[in-house]
């Protein structure tokens, strides 16, 4: 068996290797060619192009060793049944899950890598790629935000501001409701705008209306407002601009968080994160799948291999962007927006498997 296992290895690596960086440099290509106009209207030096290329390499590596390692197992199993070799340890006796059984190993070590090198590579190198080629092509991205609402003071303040601006870190058309702490409207102040200042909100021609017994608003004063309860940090006003991928995964629980806690819209960001753990499994989810559809293939197999390899990919990667989206609406929870696709797969590939030609 340990020959067996050295034979279908020492088959599927090489091509594993060779189809991912045919892969890569595909990715590369279409990554340089989106930006080729730009770069040269702009006459961006190659020194710089070729940094950027560089590195995006990563995150290249990462989209393209799903797609590859399906490849290379079906192609590796519709090499050894074209030649007969795959029918020859059938008919010995060696069932099917066991002969394939290295390149489903190979998905699992596979899946663990990937994650470790997202998270300690990947995310860093795409972050700074996605920064460099926003210099490079002068895209400046602005994070003053209009019409914000939020919670803050452990949810017995909120505020409502027309805009934000965050060059000056002020607010203006603000609305803040107080609470006390059975939820009962407690204060409410308008102000025309608001100025951070030594870790507080000040606001500038204030009005502040307090609870009268009978529970209607009464006016108070009038003028400038400094409450030491108006202590939201000016962060969270901002436009959300900020992309899971670019973080590591303290900094997405802590992102998640802040945006839990201001009461803003978080599921999309959650159901990306739950991402990072399904989208890591993918190895070993198409090494499953490639060893029910390579067993099928006696002629054309490179073509064969390729075509079924970008469907399947095209189909996986189309189902998680529906059920993401879905998740985002709030029709299904994140975690099943980010695992759906996952599971789906895999009970096909088991179904496939058992059915698969032995």
């Amino acid at each position: 068996m340990r020959l067996l296992s050295r034979m279908v290895l020492s088959q599927f690596i090489p091509v594993l290797l060779v189809s991912l960086l045919f892969f890569v440099l595909v990715l590369q290509l279409v990554d340089l060619f989106s930006n080729l106009v730009r770069y040269l209207n702009l006459e961006v030096p190659l020194s710089e192009v070729a940094r950027a290329q560089l590195l995006y390499v990563p995150k290249s590596v990462s989209f393209a060793l799903p797609i590859s390692v399906l490849f290379a197992a079906s192609y590796t199993l519709g090499i050894f049944y074209s030649n007969n070799e795959l029918i020859a340890v059938l008919a010995s006796g060696v069932p099917l899950h066991r002969f394939a059984a290295p390149l489903i190993a190979a998905g699992l070590l596979l899946s663990a890598g990937s994650f470790v090198f997202e998270e300690s590579v990947v995310i860093d190198t795409f972050s700074r790629k996605t920064a460099l080629t926003r210099e490079l092509l002068n895209v400046n991205r602005s994070f003053s935000n209009t019409d914000v609402t939020l919670l803050g003071g452990a949810n017995r303040v909120i505020y409502h501001a027309d805009y934000y601006n965050d060059a000056t870190a002020t607010l203006s058309g603000l609305t803040v409701l107080l609470r006390d702490a059975s939820g009962r409207l407690e204060q409410r102040i308008n102000a025309d705008w608001a100025e951070w200042r030594d870790g507080r909100w000040v606001l500038h021609e204030a009005v502040v209306f307090e609870r009268a017994e009978d529970d209607t608003l009464e006016r108070r004063s009038q003028g400038i407002v400094e409450d030491p309860r108006l202590t939201a940090d000016p962060g969270t006003f901002r436009r959300r601009t900020q992309d899971i991928e670019e973080m590591d995964l303290a900094e997405a629980e802590a992102y998640i968080r802040e945006l839990r806690q201001a009461g803003l819209p978080h599921r999309e960001a959650l159901t990306s994160y739950y991402e990072r753990f399904s989208f890591a499994l993918t190895p070993f989810i198409v090494t499953l799948i490639a060893s029910a559809v390579g067993s099928r293939f006696q002629k054309n197999i490179l073509l064969m291999s390729l075509l079924v390899s970008l469907s399947l990919s095209v189909v996986y990667y189309i189902v998680g962007m529906v059920t993401g989206l879905l998740a985002s609406a709030g029709t299904i929870p994140p975690w099943a927006g980010a695992w759906a696709g996952f599971f789906l797969f895999l009970i096909l590939g088991i179904i496939g498997f058992r059915h698969a030609r032995t």
